[in-house]
């Protein structure tokens, strides 16, 4: 059973920090470009920033460009977003993706072969 799990998510007051966590289980994680998305109700599922399988190359939506930062850990089968000055825009449910044959470019348009059940994320003062 493939999974990947997502954790981390909250609430926390504007210009605050928080570090989503996504392990995965059942397939081998380090083959697979990473990365996470975003939603809320009524807007587009928004691709956040995604991490290719081997060299670490990175990829980031323009809204958290010099705020939030994408890595991975092989040995613990994890990706972590760290997101630093979060805004009240950032609120949404943050999903972590991963594909096989996609770049870690397509994957942040197109999304994943397997999706974690989403964690909320909650910016508010």
């Amino acid at each position: 059973q493939e999974q990947l799990v997502e954790s981390g998510g909250g609430l926390v007051q504007p210009g605050g920090s928080l570090r989503l966590s996504c392990v995965a289980s059942g397939f081998t994680f380090d083959y697979y470009a990473r990365g996470w998305f975003r939603q809320v109700p009524g807007k587009e599922r928004e691709g956040v920033s995604c991490i290719s399988n081997s060299d670490d190359i990175t990829v980031y939506g323009d809204s958290v460009k010099g705020r939030f930062t994408i890595s991975r850990d092989n040995a613990k089968n994890t990706v972590y977003l760290q997101m630093n000055n979060l805004q009240p825009e950032d609120t949404a449910v943050y999903y972590c993706t991963a594909s096989a044959p996609l770049t870690h470019q397509a994957l942040c348009r197109l999304g994943g072969d397997f999706w974690g059940q989403g964690t909320q994320v909650t910016v508010s003062s």
